[in-house]
């Protein structure tokens, strides 16, 4: 059976190394590295071999979601599995969307990591049982427009986080991220940071 090399990204230490014990008492199984923030993680996944990322999307720089993307076109070969406290329909639909192989919430039984590891390295697609419903949806909700980079900016906005706070989290010009402010509200057909709060309320990740 060949060894299935695991990175670990989460920006909890402690997380982390939980993670790591559980992953490493498997046989044919081991963790080769762990980062605490997602623009390591990317930057070392894009010089070095891996089977399957377990990957936290709430992490200090660049959004999950624009991460996920970025993999997939820099390292197709790379399962990605989406291992978060996040449970609501919009955003396990936009992991899915940007390349997640599998999406676990945090609230799930410990051997129910190990096992998804195991069957998103073979090829398979894994959801938790409280998420497995959401990837079924009828018409499309207008956040399903955004690009994964507007959804994570358009999360910052409605959580009424300033231009400048967002522009330094993203390493983006405060300049550009204005614009794509008023590009977000537009798609979304919302007025102003109000509107766009009570939306993401409203759909589960406010």
């Amino acid at each position: 059976m060949n060894t299935i090399d695991v990175v670990i990204a989460d920006d909890h230490a402690v997380v982390r190394t939980g993670y790591r014990r559980l992953l490493e008492l498997e046989n044919g199984m081991r963790v080769v590295a762990e980062f605490g923030d997602g623009d390591a993680a990317y930057a070392w996944l894009c010089q070095h071999p891996a089977d399957v990322l377990v990957l936290d999307l709430s992490m200090p720089g660049r959004g999950g979601l624009e991460m996920l993307q970025r993999l997939g076109a820099r390292v197709p070969a790379l399962r990605t599995l989406v291992f978060s406290m996040h449970d609501s329909a919009a955003i396990v639909l936009q992991a899915m969307r940007a390349g997640a192989a599998g999406y676990l919430t945090k609230s799930s039984a410990p051997e129910a990591l190990v096992d998804a590891v195991r069957k998103v390295a073979e090829g398979q697609q894994v959801l938790s049982g409280d998420v497995a419903g959401l990837v079924d949806t009828g018409s499309p909700p207008p956040h399903l427009a955004l690009s994964p980079r507007e959804f994570d900016l358009f999360r910052q906005f409605a959580r009424g986080i300033a231009i400048e706070d967002v522009a330094a989290r993203f390493c983006l010009s405060a300049k550009t991220v204005a614009n794509y402010q008023t590009l977000i509200r537009k798609k979304m057909g919302l007025a102003n940071r109000v509107e766009m709060h009570r939306y993401a309320v409203e759909h589960g990740f406010g």
